[in-house]
């Protein structure tokens, strides 16, 4: 992911979009017919279409990770950067909140504490209240918190409440009894069920006590944590309608923890795999690069369990030795990296006997080793510190690791986070990372790029979008608000090209997934959220790469078309997991319908010895707006694309006939017996 700021467009950049193109539109032949061969293609990667995170956008911390409370344990990774502060706390009832680094801190991890000053004349109970990551929505459902007391107190318990920040209206109350008194860190825990709904999601969470039990005196916290159901039910886990949302794209792998955050702003600030394992309570926190620090509650453990939960493929990219202002280890150095991912592989892998396996097993009680395949070597090492870092990385950064994994993990697919399409001549059996962010008619041009690829020259597509208008390409301006439907039909023409190489390609994914729409950097995302989950958004991409991506092809079947060509129709065919064939095709730059005819030879036979009077297939078909630029406004709470699904009879040979129009893309998938 290339940093920048977002950028808003102004109405009459808007006007002028619609005017821009590079490619021509062009006439439709009266009927592209087309024979789909039943054998003669490829096999393609298990893992066509996967997901991508890092923490950009508060797409980690207030996004897909379910924790409520913003800034909860007064985190910085680096304090130059990030000072640390009191953003989201608030008094109540007259307390005098402060900052404090005690002698006695919860943890060398968590070095400051909130603390919270009594008024000497309060007889009322007094406390702080967080408002979340912009709101939180409260529902009649239990919700999991605790949190760490030091200091005396004589009262008889604490109070965790949800109000209204409006009303003031208490939403659900619970009283937590004191475990014991005196100076040591105490850990308390409670569970909190709503007695009503909150109308809307501009509420706080508060915890409250007895003035008269500090009587003048001051309480420390630390580690003030609040969950609602998770997905899947997991301690410390993820939000349940945004993993919904990625599960019914059918996803197949993900690509963590990013991204630039694992490169880190500087060397000693990039993503330390080892301080985001464990109790909450030893993560420090990473300092982010996205211009927020970020909690590291969301680290590497909860990645493997993300993957488990949707049965993904990781693939887990390891720091590089690089960092984002270029500064990088020398040579003499660079074994600490490589070290640092052998150590990763082995608390991933390792059995018990193991250090880093007996780590995971014992401390952290997850006795099975996970599986890793595939281990991408940094992110995009072509851009940051550029032209000596690239150089750097291909003379000696990426040979020291090729040589470690070549030797201890020999079957691990390796990626180096450049391709070949940057200039890296890779080694066998090495692949690479190409990351398009285009305009459509640049992402339609892309379409036979792979077709000179040889098995050699593997690639992953780790990170794709289109992002900028026809016309308006550059890093610092005009990327679109939200994708759009034609943006996101030049998308789907892309896709088809990669389907169409899948025993070259490991698999693709849009980047960045998650846009927090109170606080983001990059616009462009597959699904915005706030608090409010009705604010949920699924962009016109979203729904152009779930079509694709449930859809996917194992096998790709050769294709000869007895009239037309590519253009303004673009298609690939193959076979499903499903055992069925499937034709995709998009419309891009056509100035009038596409009459298409397909013939899946063989079918015939098929449908002969099924005793079936004829092969029937379903045809689904995304249309947009008259208006290309329209996008899903989460405030509208619009939907611009439209998905029609056809019943087709096939006619005599297993032929199916259908009209395809302007800007719309197509799967027509042939039903199983």
């Amino acid at each position: 992911m290339v940093n920048m700021v977002h950028f808003h467009l102004n109405a009459g950049l808007w006007a002028a979009l619609l005017a821009l193109t590079s490619l021509q539109p062009c006439s439709a032949d009266k009927r592209v017919d087309l024979i789909v061969r039943p054998n003669g293609g490829n096999v393609s990667s298990p893992i066509m279409y996967g997901l991508m995170h890092e923490d950009i956008n508060n797409s980690g911390d207030g996004g897909i990770y379910a924790e409520l409370i913003r800034n909860r344990a007064f985190q910085s990774g680096d304090e130059s950067r990030y000072p640390v502060t009191l953003d989201g706390w608030s008094p109540v009832n007259g307390a005098k909140l402060g900052l404090k680094k005690l002698p006695q801190p919860l943890s060398s991890a968590l070095p400051t504490s909130l603390n919270v000053a009594v008024p000497a004349s309060s007889t009322e109970k007094v406390g702080f209240a967080n408002d979340g990551y912009w709101g939180m929505d409260v529902k009649v459902q239990k919700y999991t918190g605790s949190f760490y007391v030091k200091g005396a107190y004589q009262g008889k318990s604490f109070t965790a409440s949800l109000q209204s920040a409006l009303t003031g209206e208490v939403f659900g109350t619970t009283e937590v009894p004191i475990k014991k008194a005196g100076n040591d860190w105490v850990k308390y825990d409670f569970n909190l069920i709503p007695r009503k709904a909150a109308p809307n999601s501009n509420n706080t969470f508060a915890i409250t006590f007895d003035a008269a039990g500090v009587r003048g005196g001051s309480l420390d916290f630390n580690l003030i944590s609040l969950f609602p159901p998770t997905y899947k039910n997991r301690p410390n886990g993820l939000r349940v309608n945004i993993m919904e949302a990625l599960a019914a794209l059918k996803p197949k792998f993900l690509r963590f923890p990013g991204g630039n955050m694992l490169e880190g702003n500087t060397l000693p600030t990039w993503w330390k795999w080892n301080e985001t394992i464990g109790d909450l309570k030893n993560r420090p926190g990473h300092a982010g690069v996205w211009n927020y620090p970020t909690t590291a509650g969301l680290g590497l453990v909860e990645y493997m369990q993300w993957c488990e939960d949707l049965n993904l493929e990781p693939i887990l990219a390891v720091w590089s030795g690089l960092a984002l202002d270029g500064g990088e280890l020398p040579e003499s150095r660079i074994d600490e990296a490589v070290q640092s991912a052998l150590d990763e592989l082995e608390f991933l892998t390792g059995d018990a006997s193991t250090h880093w396996g007996g780590i995971r097993a014992s401390i952290l009680g997850h006795k099975r080793p996970w599986k890793i395949r595939y281990v991408e070597i940094g992110n995009e090492d072509w851009l940051a510190g550029r032209p000596a870092g690239f150089e750097h990385y291909m003379k000696y950064r990426f040979p020291a690791f090729f040589k470690a994994f070549q030797k201890k993990y020999p079957k691990i697919q390796l990626i180096a986070s450049p391709s070949v399409f940057d200039g890296m001549t890779i080694p066998k059996p090495a692949a690479g990372d190409y990351h398009p962010y285009l305009t459509p008619d640049n992402m339609v041009l892309q379409f036979n790029k792979f077709d000179g690829l040889t098995r050699n020259n593997l690639t992953l597509i780790g990170e794709a979008a289109s992002t900028h208008p026809n016309g308006g390409i550059g890093w610092d301006g005009n990327i679109m608000p939200f994708p759009w439907w034609g943006g996101s039909v030049g998308e789907a023409i892309f896709l088809l090209g990669l389907e169409r190489n899948g025993d070259k390609v490991i698999g693709t994914t849009y980047a960045p997934g998650l846009r927090n729409l109170n606080r983001w950097q990059w616009s462009m995302t597959q699904i915005q959220h706030a608090a409010d989950p009705a604010l949920t958004t699924l962009s016109t991409s979203y729904h152009v790469w779930k079509l694709l991506g449930t859809t996917a092809i194992t096998q790709t079947l050769p294709i000869t078309a007895k009239t037309g060509g590519t253009g303004p129709l673009y298609y690939v065919a193959g076979e499903t997991e499903r055992g069925t064939s499937v034709f995709k095709a998009a419309v891009y730059n056509s100035t009038e319908p596409v009459a298409v005819s397909v013939q899946f030879a063989g079918l015939a036979g098929k449908v002969k010895q099924s005793h079936k009077k004829s092969a029937t297939a379903t045809l689904t078909v995304l249309t947009g707006p008259a208006n290309s630029y329209e996008y899903n406004d989460p405030w509208k709470h619009n939907n611009v694309v439209k998905e029609t699904e056809t019943k087709l009879n096939a006619k005599e040979g297993g032929t199916f006939s259908f009209t395809l129009p302007q800007l719309s893309v197509a799967v027509l998938e042939t039903d199983s017996d």
